[in-house]
């Protein structure tokens, strides 16, 4: 019996490929790393077929590195960056822009629009989102507005909108599968998370032909098949990557809670089958689930910039050589000498929802050096997620006992020790940091009916836990909050 899951999980700044057994061991991965586009401040792009290229060279040579022959395979897993959107000709396959990533804010006029109609209310209540250049929606609508010929060609039938994962699939499926999942589909601002289906008004309302949409699948339900190395491969499980690292830290309980440290930070929160309405500025989101489950969903909180700060300091700063070496300068001061980085580089997200914040360092005096600076900017990682932890509290009502952490700036032991002391909570870092490649393969496996008990799947953990003062911790977050406010403050007239 074939044993093993090929997962492709595409980033926003790498397109990797792991295959996994059936327990949920890592046998072999690979990653690309792709361009990053700024075309001009706060615009970011992809090249579509840089992103397919990067995910298939690392498909292939994950594959080789394995010794496993592609036959070995059962099937296909697939998790993706979220809201970046795509939009190809179907007929030609090729793609009529750039895609547009989540993090770009080029929307946010019309986003102000459509709360100038009032429809914050109508949006929050149909798609469990706020009205945010964040998601997918409006950035449909502005390709179709500024590309020339691309609304004509939409409204003749011509044209394919999708998130990564539906862009994958039907290329490598040559234009068999145009689908997506239920996660996936959540985060466009188009979708209607109770009824399951694409909201006509908001498509009326933004100008998007439904034509254009893929179908919406369960996340873990097969896809149909894509072309590995001329072998037909089953997909039987997509998800995007916060719902798919929820899934994989086994968050399947209502109270459950993950965050995700990758370029931005995710925090979810399982509420089962109830669709829990936030009031304190986090998102309703659906979570993954298998074919035969019943509905579940998620609070999250989204942090534009996590570990991109450090990637800022890597290569725009120069203040260190590799994203490691941050450890390595953080815990060469004593504390961050009363400087805080707020990295509001694309906007705030959650709970502020600042489409016009932008990034400042704050407190600066003569001693503040370069490790004092790579400290706050850690620091500031773990301030932003706490923030998080803040509001879903008050949401659900909970207290928060644990956090499961996963994702690369998992693995820096500094910054998760200072999350447990700012959040005063257990914060629990999985020996396998690869939750979201893994919760994909999960739900792949399961569908394929190669994994039948996900208990024992990645049981070892390392628990960071809180030591900090209770008086330091506050006045600690009393200067983050004087900072989050400055950078607030900095753009308004």
């Amino acid at each position: 019996m074939k044993n093993y899951i090929l997962t492709l999980d595409e980033g926003t700044t790498s397109a990797r490929a792991i295959i996994f057994d059936n327990d949920g061991n890592i046998v072999s991965l690979s990653q690309n790393e792709f361009t990053q586009i700024y075309p001009t401040p706060s615009f970011v792009e992809h090249d579509p077929i840089e992103i397919l290229s990067a995910q298939y060279s690392a498909i292939t040579e994950c594959i080789i590195k394995s010794g496993l022959n592609v036959q070995d395979i059962s099937c296909v897993g697939i998790t993706n960056q979220r809201e970046t959107v795509i939009v190809w000709n179907k007929y030609t396959g090729e793609p009529i822009y750039n895609a547009i990533v989540w993090q770009c804010r080029r929307t946010a006029p019309i986003c102000e629009n459509l709360k100038a109609q009032g429809l914050e209310q109508y949006i929050a209540d149909t798609t469990g989102l706020k009205i945010d250049a964040y998601f997918s929606g409006t950035k449909i609508k502005w390709i179709l507005d500024n590309v020339e010929g691309a609304r004509e060609q939409a409204e003749r039938g011509e044209l394919l909108f999708g998130t990564v994962d539906t862009w994958l699939m039907w290329k490598l499926s040559g234009g068999k599968i145009h689908a997506t999942d239920e996660t996936n589909a959540s985060r466009t601002m188009l979708y209607d998370i109770h009824n399951l289906c694409w909201d006509k008004k908001l498509l009326e309302i933004l100008d998007i032909p439904e034509s254009m949409l893929p179908t919406v699948q369960k996340s873990g339900s097969v896809f149909g098949d894509i072309d590995i190395m001329g072998v037909p491969l089953s997909v039987c499980g997509v998800a995007g990557d916060q719902q798919s690292a929820l899934f994989g830290q086994h968050c399947v309980n209502v109270g459950d809670v993950k965050n995700t440290y990758g370029t931005g930070c995710f925090l979810l929160m399982n509420t089962g089958e109830t669709a829990v309405k936030s009031q304190n500025g986090m998102l309703t989101t659906i979570a993954a689930t298998t074919q035969n489950a019943p509905t579940q969903y998620a609070l999250e909180g989204s942090v534009f910039i996590g570990g991109a700060v450090i990637q800022w300091l890597r290569d725009e700063m120069k203040l260190i050589e590799t994203a490691a070496q941050s450890e390595e300068c953080a815990l060469s001061v004593r504390d961050s000498a009363g400087v805080y980085i707020v990295p509001a580089f694309a906007g705030l997200g959650a709970p502020y929802w600042d489409m016009y914040a932008r990034g400042t360092i704050c407190g600066l005096t003569r001693g503040a050096g370069r490790n004092h600076i790579v400290r706050a900017a850690l620091e500031s990682i773990a301030y932003q997620t706490n923030d998080l932890i803040t509001a879903m509290k008050n949401d659900a009502g909970v207290t928060v006992a644990s956090l499961k952490a996963d994702g690369g700036a998992a693995r820096n032991k500094f910054l998760m020790q200072f999350q447990a002391d700012i959040s005063n909570t257990n914060v629990i870092c999985p020996d396998n940091a690869e939750a979201t490649a893994l919760g994909a393969a999960l739900l792949a496996g399961m569908t394929a009916g190669i994994i039948k008990d996900t208990d024992n799947i990645n049981p070892t953990a390392t628990t960071f836990t809180p030591n900090m003062k209770s008086d330091e911790r506050s006045n600690n977050l009393s200067g983050w909050k004087r900072a989050v406010n400055s950078t607030i403050s900095f753009t308004k007239e």
